[in-house]
């Protein structure tokens, strides 16, 4: 893999998943489909209802997260993957496994300075 330092889009890629929460949220859309707020919210421990919107927005301006309001009352939001935010699957997935192996090492390491 050769990539020029200068034209590196990282950051560009980084920019749109970075947070506490983002990667949370996007995974709980992959596994689970379209969810309600509520039903994110709860699925989500310690994320404010303020934190979640914010995200949620911020992933929906980019494209990656795809709501739908419903004309009832009271109002009913959906939100869901786009076909775009797919694409985040495997790296998701790759960052995931990654921090588990780091994690692991991470212990190991404590382990024998003990």
């Amino acid at each position: 893999m050769k990539y020029e330092p200068n034209a590196c889009r990282v950051e560009d890629a980084l920019s749109i998943l970075v947070g506490k929460w983002k990667p949370i949220i996007l995974l709980h859309l992959l596994n689970h489909g379209t969810q309600r707020f509520n039903e994110l919210r709860r699925s989500i421990p310690g994320i404010t209802q303020k934190m979640l919107t914010k995200q949620l927005r911020e992933l929906e301006a980019e494209d990656i997260v795809e709501r739908v309001i419903f004309p009832e009352v009271p109002p009913k939001v959906e939100y869901s993957i786009t076909e775009y935010g797919r694409s985040l699957q495997p790296i998701l997935e790759a960052m995931h496994d990654w921090g588990t192996k780091h994690t692991l090492r991470k212990v190991k390491k404590e382990k024998r300075a003990e």
